[in-house]
């Protein structure tokens, strides 16, 4: 019976606890579900596939090539010896002799085997691998983009949760000062335009509550399709923290992408190279016909082969692959002074990013103190609206700026997150 009582009251005690569970959001999360649910994520895998299937085509390059062949030929004038050898004192070897068949059939089996390519095969599986780097690279960058819009709408949310807490707290304060006047106002010690002044207020900020749930209701929305994950109203999305140390090394995809197109193009020249390389090969051919293979004289269909081998070797292409090599070349120049200019760009960024880092720290020193004044400047307010030297709307004013003080406070230490962030994602490191 204790035994039971204990699973109950167990039960009973974790059972809320599971029920009420609040689910907790990072960036990198946020990060990862809309990258690993983007519909581009599953190019890199079509893109390997491509890659597997074509370089399984390089490879059989190596294997012999069979083709079937058949044929019909009709020769109108045929090599005819009779008159050539009847005036040859032989009897009878002109007739021995029979003109060649005007008809020609065959039916064949043409083999091929590469013997040796001067390396195309292999430049051209190499030259594959760097297509697919660059492909999947490219698929890489286009979704590194994603972090932007995920940072628009996550850090809106910190925002818009910060100053509905403080929405409510300042409503609260409200609601209590009008609660504390309805005395007074009865006993007449209070005008009643007073509780009017406070009432306005109250509405003022749950007119700001109200707004304050459409749109955080509408980005959760927003996010949620970007990270095709459910996010409950009742998330709490964690504040990020800024780096304590900003690096200024740059490792962005998109220079990784020029590293890889400069690859591709060196493994073309590879390409280039192999065409001018001499070729061998050999080849077989089995047949059936009449007349079988070049024994013109056998008027008949019978079985034949042939065997051989061959090479060929270009030694002069009117220098096509001397431009080839240059057009690839200027190719790379491009490519290189487009990397240094991103380059240069992203340190520019870098540079602009981290001054607004230092801005916000300055600015956060000066709101603690602010803060501090504008407490001590709404406690003196408070005393002198009890004791009647000041109208309501006077110290709503003092109370007011109090709010914004801190407001803006919140404001600066979320935006020192988001510039933080935004500094990692320039320079291409991947935050925590």
């Amino acid at each position: 019976m204790k035994k039971r009582v204990l699973i109950l009251l167990i039960v009973l005690i974790s059972g809320p606890v599971t029920i009420h569970a609040q689910k907790i959001l990072t960036l990198k999360e946020c990060y990862d579900h809309a990258i690993a649910s983007n519909a581009l994520a599953s190019e890199k895998k079509s893109y390997s596939d491509i890659s597997r299937l074509k370089d399984e085509n390089l490879v059989k390059g190596w294997l012999p090539i069979l083709d079937a062949n058949g044929s019909f030929i009709y020769n109108s004038s045929v090599i005819d010896m009779s008159g050539v050898l009847g005036g040859l004192p032989i009897p009878g070897i002109a007739s021995a002799i029979k003109p060649l068949p005007h008809e020609q059939y065959k039916i064949t089996v043409d083999i091929n085997q590469v013997i040796y390519d001067g390396g195309a095969i292999k430049g051209a599986r190499e030259l594959e691998k760097a297509d697919l780097n660059v492909n999947q690279k490219q698929t890489e960058t286009d979704l590194y983009k994603i972090r932007e819009q995920i940072n628009s709408f996550y850090f809106n949310l910190l925002l818009l949760a910060r100053q509905k807490d403080l929405l409510n707290n300042y409503l609260e304060i409200i609601k209590k000062k009008i609660g504390s006047i309805q005395s007074g106002i009865i006993n007449g010690v209070i005008l009643k335009s007073d509780e009017d002044v406070l009432t306005s207020e109250k509405i003022k900020i749950e007119q700001q509550l109200a707004e304050n749930e459409i749109r955080r209701i509408s980005f959760i929305k927003i996010l949620s399709d970007l990270t095709s994950d459910q996010i409950d109203s009742s998330t709490e999305f964690v504040q990020p923290l800024v780096p304590g140390l900003l690096s200024d090394e740059i490792s962005r995809p998109e220079l990784q992408l020029f590293e890889l197109r400069k690859e591709q193009l060196a493994a073309g020249i590879k390409v280039i190279d192999s065409k001018r390389m001499p070729k061998a090969f050999g080849f077989a051919t089995l047949g059936y016909g009449n007349p079988p293979g070049s024994n013109f004289f056998k008027n008949e269909f019978a079985p034949y082969y042939l065997v051989g081998a061959g090479a060929k070797w270009n030694i002069f292409d009117w220098n096509k692959s001397r431009n080839e090599r240059k057009i690839i070349s200027y190719q790379q120049t491009i490519i290189e002074n487009r990397k240094n200019d991103l380059t240069d760009n992203l340190k520019r960024l870098l540079i602009s990013k981290n001054s607004e880092i230092l801005s916000l720290k300055t600015l956060i020193e000066t709101d603690n103190e602010l803060i501090t004044l504008r407490k001590r400047i709404t406690a003196t307010a408070e005393s002198q609206y009890q004791n009647g030297t000041i109208t309501a709307t006077e110290y709503l004013n003092e109370l007011n700026s109090e709010r914004q003080a801190v407001i803006n406070y919140e404001i600066h230490k979320i935006n020192l997150a988001l510039s933080g962030i935004e500094y990692v994602n320039i320079s291409g490191k991947e935050i925590q």
